[in-house]
């Protein structure tokens, strides 16, 4: 007769460990010493020629109608001539009353256009004029030192909440460990490594 032995594993069970998204602003720690040192950024903050490249299949016409239809909606597509560098732009159209993000009226016959964004992790604004028959003209990029700051706060806040997290696993590991160390009845026990807080880009 052969005797069973049964044992329980019960102490030796680890719990799921818990996984936290933490959204993470898009910039980067230093966003004006990126953009005055970066070459891409200090060609493209000098005056240049730009073009509306959408429509590009449509005769020149209908291009023009509807390069001035996207404007006020609020929308356009550029690209930087001597870089083949593309925008899409987004700004306040003409009907909020911001004129001067999306101007029809300050110059005859082109149209003045002011568009903040992040672009590789930097705050930017793009401002220049566009000529409303030809569909060229001219523009630069500038930094967005108001945006910016939103941005460093947001990523400093975002920060503090990583390091929260982080402390609070640390926190609740080291008891799990201390409770199972009892419970198997070991006096040194090896450390469960602590699986940190993804950090997800939006």
């Amino acid at each position: 007769m052969h005797s069973t032995s049964i044992f329980s594993f019960g102490s030796m069970y680890e719990p799921p460990r818990q996984r936290f998204i933490v959204k993470m602003p898009r910039v980067v720690p230093d966003q004006k010493s990126k953009f005055e040192s970066d070459e891409l950024f200090r060609r493209l903050s000098r005056e240049s020629e730009v073009r509306f490249t959408g429509c590009r299949d449509r005769p020149q016409e209908e291009r023009t109608l509807r390069f001035q239809r996207a404007c006020r909606e609020g929308h356009t597509e550029i690209a930087f001539a001597s870089t083949g560098t593309n925008l899409q732009l987004v700004f306040a159209p003409p009907s909020t009353g911001q004129r001067s993000e999306c101007d029809f009226e300050k110059e005859s016959g082109k149209v003045h256009i002011r568009s903040s964004f992040i672009m590789n992790g930097v705050s930017v604004r793009w401002r220049g004029w566009i000529d409303l028959k030809r569909l060229d003209g001219s523009g630069c990029l500038e930094f967005d030192e108001e945006r910016a700051s939103q941005e460093d706060a947001n990523l400093k806040k975002a920060m503090e909440i990583y390091n929260q997290k982080v402390r609070h696993l640390e926190s609740k590991d080291m008891g799990y460990r201390q409770d199972r160390g009892q419970n198997m009845g070991l006096h040194n026990h090896s450390a469960v490594p602590v699986q940190r807080p993804y950090m997800k880009m939006f």
